[in-house]
Parts: C-alpha cells; structure tokens; sequence
C-alpha cells in the first residue's frame, strides 16, 4: 500500500512531516479535551449527589507501620552528583550480592514491590525505588525534569552510585516503560530484564494508533496532558479514584488475587496525599508525546515479559507482538486471572516465575 506522501509527490517531504506531526499534536490535544470534559461532568455529578464528601479529605501526618516493617529492608537514601536530586529507596539482601533493581508504576511507590523484597533478599541485593518525583525522592518543580531521557539517566546513575555496573532489572508499568528505555539505551547494564504488564515502547505505540480501544484505554495518557486538573480529581473524596484502581471490579485486584489489606491502601493514600505528592507522578506522563516513537528498538538480553489477562489499561495482545523486539531469549507468561498490579496481585506465582526465568539463564550459560 502506497504511503501518503507517496499519494501526494508534489508536495515536499518536510511540509508532509509538518502535516503528520500537526495531525499528531490534534489528536493528542483533542482527545485530552475530551478526557477532561469526561472527568468535569464526573465532578459536578459528584458534586450533585454529595457535595460535603466530594471535597472531603484526610489529613494523614503519620505512615502507617507497614511502611517501617524491617522485613522489607532498609531506608537508604543516594544523592546523584549530577542531577543534585536524592533518591530514596528500599533495600534488602546483603551488600555484595547480585543486584536485583526494582521500578514501580504509577500510581505506586517502592511498597508495590513488598513481595518481592521479602522473596529475593536471599540471593541478590533487592533495591526497591521511589522514581523521581515520587515518595520521599526529590520532585523537581518543572516538568522537563521528567523527560524520558532524565528517567533513563536516573537509572544508571543510581546504580554507579549503589556500586555496581550491571543489575537484574524488574519494572512494572511506568516503571517497565524505563525498564524498556534502560536495557535498549545501556544494554551493558542489563544482565537481564523483566518487565510486567508493559510491551516494548514501540509496540504500546504503534498497537495505539491502530486500535481505538487501547486509546480509550490509555486516555489518562491525555488527560494528564493538563496543568493541575488531575491532580485535583485525583484528590476529590478523599483520593476515591486512588482507592478504586487497586480495589474496584473493572480495574481493581479481583476475587482470586492477594487483595491489599486496609493498612496497604492506607499507604499509598499517606505517600500521594502529601501537598504536592501527585505532580511529579503525572509529570511523567506530560513529556510522553514529545519522546515517542523511538529511534533505537532492539532488546539484546533474555527477557521475561509477565501479564495479567484481566490488565484493564493495557491489551493482552500488545504482549505476544513484544517478541520481535528481543534479540535474545524471550519467555512470555500471560496469567489469566490477574489484574494490572500483578507483583501485589498474584505474588507468589509472580516470584516463582522470576526465579524459574533467572535459574534457567544460569543454566542456559553454564551449557
């Protein structure tokens, strides 16, 4: 089939880039004025029903105790040296050891990974991050801080400044996106990667495009294009649509998964109700479109991709295509029953997975 520059060949081939990239830029700003317009009849419906609990909000001056539960490991802090910024984290497992690098998607925080930093501390160092701008981790105020490319950076920073030169690296969501980003852009540094209920970046963007129901899917993608708005809704009824995407029916853990106890949610309710906690988390987002589509694709060490089916942002079918993007050993585990937050959905089977994958590359190098 025949391009559409090459339907139109009198016309330039920079005034045809200009076109794609304002067509581009259309979508993008049509449909977060849609995603907006969507959220604001919510609000006033909300409004209508109940006013007094619409704004109503918590005051949360104490973390709850599960967040100093020594099981979990240590509260470490790094100050990267060039970016100034402090990063906090959460380690267990003996200094020395193998390091096992863990990024969380949003909205979470180093306790999605409790499981796993309970599980791994036997073999490896289990590092367990608060991403820029999330938790006690510095949150620069202007949102270039949160290019793609500062989040790349931050990764092999913090792990020349932990004293190492390679990791296992294990990223969820958000987290899998720079996951992605880190084993293409410093394959050195990856020994092996694993990323859950998250395809290769060119994958989630080119399925996008061509399936209208990944982008309704993904319309939050839109609508954290806004300043402060999200941030605003997301903090109506005392953060209601915090505790729904971990405990509703469509988006939340369901019946047969490790459903989060009352203190777990309280938890992310403490970190992402501090004043300004949430500005950072969605200033992710806010550069997405501007460092999308990749120019480098390939993946070049054993990869294990981990999916819930029940994923209610993300279509199971992004996962399989993922394949011809790994360059090496790629294993493929798509668990029926799960939700999006599969390491706190399904954590026993999730660390069974992990191990198998990382005893059978030992293996596989031994021969």
């Amino acid at each position: 089939m025949a391009s559409p520059a090459g339907c139109l060949p009198w016309l330039p081939g920079g005034f045809m880039v200009a076109v794609r990239a304002l067509l581009f830029w259309a979508l993008v700003y049509s449909y977060c004025a849609a995603c907006a317009c969507i959220e604001l009849l919510k609000l006033l419906w909300r409004i209508g029903r109940s006013p007094g609990k619409t704004f109503q909000r918590v005051i949360r001056e104490n973390p709850p105790a599960c967040l100093s539960d020594p099981s979990l490991g240590t509260h470490c802090y790094v100050r990267i040296k060039d970016s100034g910024l402090r990063f906090h984290y959460v380690a267990a497992g003996e200094r020395g050891k193998p390091l096992m690098l863990l990024l969380h998607g949003f909205p979470e925080f180093w306790y999605s990974w409790r499981h796993q930093l309970r599980e791994f501390k036997s073999e490896y160092r289990v590092v367990a991050l608060d991403l820029r701008g999330y938790g006690e981790t510095d949150a620069p105020s202007h949102q270039d801080n949160y290019k793609l490319d500062c989040l790349i950076t931050d990764i092999k920073d913090i792990l020349e400044s932990l004293g190492y030169n390679k990791c296992m690296l294990i990223g969820h969501d958000w987290g899998g996106m720079i996951a992605w980003l880190v084993a293409i852009c410093y394959p050195e540094m990856v020994t092996k990667l694993i990323v859950v209920n998250f395809p290769h970046p060119s994958v989630f963007t080119e399925y996008i495009l061509r399936h209208p129901s990944q982008l309704i899917k993904s319309g939050y993608y839109f609508f954290f294009q806004m300043p402060w708005f999200p941030e605003f809704i997301f903090s109506v009824n005392d953060f209601k649509v915090l505790k729904n995407l971990f405990t509703s029916r469509t988006t939340g853990i369901g019946r047969k998964g490790c459903r989060l106890t009352a203190e777990d949610i309280e938890a992310y309710l403490y970190i992402f109700s501090q004043p300004g906690a949430l500005t950072g988390p969605i200033n992710h987002y806010r550069n997405i479109f501007s460092c999308l589509p990749l120019q480098h694709h390939e993946v070049t060490m054993p990869t294990l991709l981990l999916w819930g089916e029940r994923d209610a942002f993300m279509e199971v079918e992004m996962a399989e295509t993922t394949r011809i993007y790994v360059k090496n050993h790629f294993r493929l585990t798509i668990l029926s029953e799960a939700s999006h937050w599969l390491q706190q959905d399904q954590p026993d089977i999730v660390n069974k997975l992990i191990w198998t994958f990382l005893k059978e590359e030992t293996i596989r190098k031994r021969e």
